[in-house]
């Protein structure tokens, strides 16, 4: 296996993992009750730490279609979520949201950086490993 490919399934491993690790902290740890939005980011970060585990274990890069599905996805709502909370015009026309309201912030640092900032810089970060993989991968070949 190419020794980028194996890199990149590393990060992508870990990358995910850290971000799970986070969402776990802010939520069990600081308290910070997730949203509806938070939960469906939740549900396409989550199966990327199984997924990219099991493709590095298994040398497996055409995993990598996956994991970038995933991240489109995940980081899609990411940045609706994001633009609800520091876009006016959005979060004017934002429907109910579950017990927890979409357009809260728990945190926001430096002004701009919240929690789904957060996920959207990180579903970025696996979307581009994963393009970059596959783009390695028919090198290879």
């Amino acid at each position: 296996m190419d020794k980028r490919i194996e890199n990149g399934l590393i990060f992508l491993f870990t990358v995910s993992l850290v971000a799970t690790l986070g969402s776990l902290y802010f939520s069990d740890i600081r308290g910070y009750e997730p949203c509806t939005l938070c939960w469906y980011q939740r549900i396409f970060m989550y199966p990327i730490v199984l997924i990219s585990a099991i493709a590095l274990f298994q040398k497996n890069a055409l995993i990598a279609l996956t994991t970038a599905i995933f991240a489109l996805l995940g980081g899609s709502i990411s940045l609706y979520h994001y633009g609800i909370q520091k876009l006016q015009f959005l979060s004017d026309n934002v429907p109910a949201c579950g017990n927890v309201s979409c357009t809260g912030q728990y945190i926001n640092w430096l002004g701009f950086i919240t929690i789904p900032f957060l996920a959207l810089t990180v579903f970025l970060m696996i979307l581009l490993t994963s393009l970059f993989i596959l783009k390695w991968q028919k090198e290879s070949n």
